[in-house]
């Protein structure tokens, strides 16, 4: 039985930081990833902010995030994020790697995943 608590947003109590991120420019052919992400550590609510805010300005309001199971501290299904309140969602299918971000006008954006304590020269290699 799921309880009120589970259903509330939760959002960091710090400003988001700028993210270690890399996507195709606009127009770019299509591939299979759209871009890869280097999070600081595996806490979504102090590192997927300042994500979101990215995306955003990139392919249109984010309205949800699917997520792998593993790989994060821990797993809120709401957040909240410059006013607005996105769903989370945790799979044992979706790869430890990979992040999709869903957008509110239909875009779907595939993130690689470069787990926070890669060396600096692998990650940017990845990404």
């Amino acid at each position: 039985m799921q309880t009120k608590s589970a259903h509330r947003a939760v959002a960091s109590t710090s400003p988001p930081t700028v993210p270690r991120l890399r996507m195709q420019q606009a127009g770019a052919r299509p591939t299979l990833l759209d871009g890869g992400w280097w999070p600081r550590s595996t806490d979504p609510v102090a590192e997927l902010p300042g994500l979101v805010l990215a995306i955003d300005g990139l392919h249109g309001l984010v309205t949800g995030l699917v997520l792998s199971n593993d790989g994060w501290d821990t797993h809120p299904r709401r957040l909240k994020v410059a006013g607005r309140v996105l769903r989370l969602g945790y799979f044992t299918s979706q790869h430890s790697s990979l992040l999709t971000a869903i957008c509110g006008n239909g875009d779907r954006v595939d993130l690689l995943i470069v787990p926070p304590g890669t060396e600096r020269h692998l990650a940017e290699a990845a990404m």
